[in-house]
């Protein structure tokens, strides 16, 4: 990644990190790269509920117009929808200014090529270096700035294509984080029959993500249980994640999600090469649960671009993350919360089992992580020390397929990560705590280590 572009675009807080000025900028290079074989680049801008996202939408705007491009403005929407309008109307690009899952202080600008795909590393660093080097952009006249009407209904319908039943009989919590959902979908789970109970729909600019959403799900929990609803659903601030709620109260998480749609996919004949892409951080009940429905998993780097990267490359069609954040390529070509929950409703409604049944049906295997502090320039020596491999390979040996090991250097602190998963959880923290301070004695002089259990 560069100094501007992470995993997910350009994002920071408003006004410190990303300005008006940073805004028209990316608008200018960005319209200036993605548009450069269009005589008129066009390009779709949406947002979430943020109350930095009108002056943000606007600095983009004006960054395009004098470029010469057509700005189709869409106003609130998740990013998932930018996507499929992006596609739908053959713009050369499309952008969402949203800061995803952060508090409303962020804010962010990310983009979608004309094929509704985030940006290739290559092409963000051609817009990148434009600004950074302050590099001349030549500016053109006959550009607009036109509001689509009804924008929503490109997305509502190309999404309602990926399900064969209402949801007639079924109850269901949505919670819509106060962002970008909070209107279009209550709208369309009543529309499909279900009888909806909303939360987290009134947006005020600040709360956002503000104790409710897929970062906050006790809201939902209790409210599932008040309500004896089937299912409970919660998305972020841009509505391209998703987590549920069972009938109980209890999470299914992201790797649940993958599972019980991995496995109907498989059951069907749908799932290709019969293979779901999740990260390193997928829980190993996963994998097991899977495997026991005839597929398997291949792994990738946190982050649902290079999630994405391995979808493409493999001809695999579902992926995604623990977080929520899931891939069905068949329907769109990114994270899609609302499509997801059709998915899952769909699911839940022709199976005939509650949703705690059916989420029970992946076992949750433990997870202990121990922080190992390293100075920053030997975070990556743990790779060629012989005596900390032969350790984790002795580890790997002991669970016999039922746990594993997985080692990650952190990204912003001198702290080389170790997490270990398995069914004993007392096992999983006293060998978590052994090998980090292996790891510490080898690459440092502390032999301090400083675990904390985590849960998945």
């Amino acid at each position: 990644m560069g100094k501007l572009f992470g995993t997910d675009g350009v994002r920071g807080i408003y006004e410190q990190d990303l300005t008006l000025e940073l805004a028209y900028g990316l608008g200018q290079a960005g319209a200036s790269v993605l548009g450069r074989n269009a005589h008129r680049p066009k390009i779709v801008i949406g947002r979430d509920t943020r109350e930095s996202g009108s002056p943000l939408e606007m600095a983009l705007a004006k960054g395009i117009l004098a470029v010469g491009g057509d700005v189709l403005l869409v106003g609130v929407l998740p990013t998932p929808a930018v996507a499929v309008i992006t596609r739908a109307l053959k713009a050369d690009a499309g952008v969402v200014i949203s800061a995803s899952h952060n508090p409303y202080e962020f804010n962010g600008i990310k983009f979608f090529n004309g094929q509704g795909f985030k940006l290739a590393d290559a092409v963000e660093n051609e817009i990148e270096e434009i600004i950074l080097q302050s590099q001349a952009v030549p500016l053109k006249d006959g550009g607009s700035i036109q509001t689509l009407e009804n924008p929503e209904v490109f997305y509502l319908n190309h999404i309602k294509k990926a399900i064969e039943t209402d949801f007639s009989g079924l109850r269901v919590v949505l919670d819509c984080a106060n962002g970008a959902a909070y209107n279009i979908a209550p709208a369309l789970f009543c529309d499909l029959g279900a009888e909806v109970v909303v939360i987290g729909d009134k947006p005020d600019g600040k709360n956002i993500n503000a104790g409710c959403g897929s970062t906050h799900l006790t809201p939902l929990q209790q409210r599932v249980v008040k309500e004896k609803a089937d299912i409970g659903i919660a998305f972020d601030g841009d509505a391209d994640r998703c987590l549920a709620v069972d009938n109980n109260g209890n999470i299914i998480d992201g790797d649940k999600i993958m599972n019980l749609i991995g496995s109907r996919m498989k059951a069907s004949g749908r799932l290709k090469k019969d293979t779901v892409v999740v990260t390193v951080m997928s829980n190993i009940g996963l994998d097991i649960a899977l495997n026991q429905a005839g597929c398997q998993t291949i792994k990738t780097d946190v982050g649902d671009r290079y999630v994405l990267e391995a979808m493409i490359e493999g001809d695999y069609n579902l992926g995604g993350e623990q977080s929520g954040h899931l891939i069905l390529l068949d329907h769109n070509t990114t994270g899609d919360g609302m499509l997801t929950a059709l998915v899952l409703l769909e699911l839940l409604k022709k199976d005939g089992r509650d949703a705690k049944t059916l989420g029970d049906l992946m076992m949750v295997y433990p997870q202990i992580l121990v922080n190992a502090r390293v100075e920053n320039g030997r975070k990556q020596d743990y790779l060629r020390d012989d005596q900390i491999q032969k350790k984790i390979k002795e580890v790997e040996t002991h669970f016999h397929g039922q746990g594993r090991v997985l080692i990650r250097p952190s990204g912003t602190e001198p702290l080389v990560r170790v997490m270990i998963e398995g069914k004993d959880q007392n096992e999983l923290t006293r060998i978590a705590k052994e090998l980090a301070q292996l790891i510490e004695a080898r690459l440092s002089d502390s032999i301090e280590a400083v675990g904390r259990p985590v849960v998945a």
